[in-house]
């Protein structure tokens, strides 16, 4: 019954969103067209449900070369691949916004965790791997926001590679595994409100905490 209904209500909030955003997707499509590199539209194969390979749909926020250059899949917050719009893009997560054609072709949900290129999901434990995606990947889910500034803590690591597999990576899987194990209608709308909530006031994190009280014990530097 929770599968139809989360189906359901994906669907309704998909095309909710696509309806009150159509005034930004229409300008975003506009100023990408006219710069950078022309491109809009950014397709990417990503680990989907039961790992399984899918095309995510974003608009298009890096140089087209970008996964070949120095950096590689991770990005850090003043990343010279990204392009002048695209930060924007990035910062107010207007860039994931095209993946509601994702939801509506059921190939992601609106929360769950997020979908990784396969050299970013290889970097979780074997146990992770093995489990992380029995759900359908996510729009946000609970990694993506107690991680909503995930760039910032890799520009302040001395090693962002190393930083993100040994530290960012376990802390993530554990989130996600709580989401399975706790997984709700009532969590995906709390998640849900907790994401527009930190893109209005991303300094207030405090919130996550209190209102998902039991979350795994987050290491010292998560601040």
């Amino acid at each position: 019954m929770y599968k139809y209904a989360k189906r359901f209500f994906d669907i309704v909030i998909a095309l909710i969103a696509l309806i009150a955003s159509a005034w930004l997707l229409l300008p975003c499509m506009l100023i990408l067209w006219c710069s950078g590199e022309h491109e809009i539209w950014y397709l990417q194969k990503r680990m989907g449900w039961k790992n399984r390979i899918f095309h995510i749909i974003k608009f298009v926020t890096m140089l087209k070369n970008s996964p070949n250059m120095v950096g590689g899949t991770i990005t850090t917050r003043r990343d010279p691949r990204v392009l002048p719009f695209g930060r924007f893009l990035r910062m107010t997560k207007l860039n994931e916004l095209p993946q509601v054609f994702n939801v509506l072709n059921g190939t992601m949900s609106i929360v769950g965790p997020r979908p990784l290129v396969e050299a970013g999901f290889e970097l979780y434990l074997p146990e992770i791997k093995e489990h992380i995606y029995a759900v359908h990947p996510g729009i946000t889910g609970l990694g993506s926001v107690v991680f909503r500034d995930e760039e910032k803590y890799l520009s302040q690591a001395d090693d962002a590679p190393r930083f993100y597999r040994e530290k960012i990576m376990p802390y993530k899987g554990a989130l996600e595994m709580y989401y399975q194990e706790h997984i709700s209608l009532w969590l995906d709308l709390k998640i849900i409100f907790l994401t527009a909530w930190l893109i209005a006031f991303p300094d207030n994190k405090q919130l996550i905490r209190h209102w998902i009280k039991d979350l795994p014990q987050a290491p010292e530097w998560l601040s």
